[in-house]
């Protein structure tokens, strides 16, 4: 699978755009590179099986987070609170940031 170029990091705020979960906004947990695809918070849960373990005294059923692909979440701006297209902005000291493409607010911490 070619790996495709991702602009979302771990703890930012996504909203989802398709899917079962669209509209709803969470965060991001980890970022899956090989599979492009992302973990968000309480977003794609599904339940899970399982036998009793040495970790999981009491088996049942767990209900997990799913990993989402990350082309059906926009990220969200932080001055503007809307999902954001995002574009690179290289800034005066030579450093690369995000910036959202509508309010040219930078995304970066």
């Amino acid at each position: 699978m070619k790996r495709q170029q991702c602009y979302i990091k771990k703890d930012d705020k996504v909203k989802v755009i398709s899917g079962k979960d669209r509209g709803k906004i969470g965060k991001v947990l980890k970022v899956l590179q090989g599979q492009n695809r992302l973990l968000v918070e309480k977003i794609n849960m599904v339940k899970r099986h399982t036998k009793p373990s040495a970790q999981n005294r009491q088996g049942g059923i767990i209900e997990t987070e799913a990993p989402i692909h990350w082309s059906n979440v926009m990220l969200m701006c932080n001055k503007c609170m809307t999902p954001a297209r995002v574009t690179m902005k290289r800034l005066e000291d030579g450093k690369k940031v995000r910036a959202c493409k509508k309010c040219n607010e930078i995304i970066d911490a």
